[in-house]
């Protein structure tokens, strides 16, 4: 798959997202893996092995399997470019993916049999990782898919129990310690087009409301404030009218 239908999905003009550069060299006998939290049209988790000077890519719509025996569905996407695996942020909507990143887990691992390769093609790769919050044995074993289509996976928890991470730690990024809000509120990676034509027919509807609901915002602000000022012009409009009576009084005696 290499990375050109990787490259063929995106603008890197209008996001930013890394391209592809040279590969970095690999430490023997170990690669790594990153584990990124994504909250794009469904929250999920992308699962990605250093390999071949890429990253091998899976979307885990259920994250990872904690228990021995319990497995989650894994489907395999496009290979990424290394520098992905640092990548933390925004990626605009409108955008393939478009949605806030964290970097959840990484760490290396290893494939038993040390052919990972050979096990990628045979549909079998069992896999030690060795992350922040990852650590012990998975296996991941193709189900089903046709060359040129999209293969589905499973990852499968073997080996040991592992245990489950806890909602505070699922919210927060092995790289800054950041919670996904923050990321986004951040928008470290965010480019914005301004342009409809660039959005799918669904964020041109929701970049509406968005726009709906600011301007409903500023006129509440604007009424609030309004409301406020209000006690002060009635102040101030009695005393003008206090000073224009006493001031015909005073013209008046004269």
């Amino acid at each position: 798959m290499a990375l050109t239908e990787y490259k063929r999905k995106r603008d890197f003009k209008k996001t930013g997202e890394p391209a592809a550069k040279p590969a970095p060299k690999k430490v023997k006998g170990a690669s790594r893996f990153v584990i990124q939290k994504h909250a794009a049209r469904r929250l999920h988790y992308d699962f990605r092995l250093e390999m071949e000077g890429v990253l091998k890519s899976w979307a885990l719509p259920k994250g990872l399997p904690w228990k021995r025996g319990e497995k989650h569905l894994a489907v395999e996407v496009e290979d990424h470019p290394m520098e992905y695996a640092d990548f933390e942020g925004v990626i605009p909507e409108g955008q393939y993916g478009g949605g806030t990143v964290m970097v959840w887990d990484r760490g290396t691992y290893y494939v038993y049999g040390e052919q990972p390769l050979k096990s990628l093609r045979e549909g079998k790769l069992h896999l030690l990782l060795d992350g922040k919050k990852a650590k012990g044995e998975w296996t991941l074993v193709r189900i089903r898919g046709r060359d040129g289509e999209k293969n589905q996976w499973l990852i499968l928890k073997t080996g040991d129990d592992a245990k489950p991470i806890s909602s505070k730690l699922d919210d927060e990024s092995a790289k800054t310690g950041r919670t996904m809000k923050e990321i986004a509120d951040a928008r470290d990676a965010e480019w914005q087009s301004g342009r409809a034509e660039d959005q799918s027919p669904t964020s041109q509807f929701k970049a509406r409301i968005r726009e709906a609901i600011k301007k409903k915002q500023k006129m509440n602000l604007l009424e609030r404030h309004t409301r406020a000022l209000e006690p002060r012009r009635r102040r101030v409009g009695c005393r003008l009218q206090s000073r224009a009576r006493k001031a015909v009084v005073l013209q008046f005696r004269r």
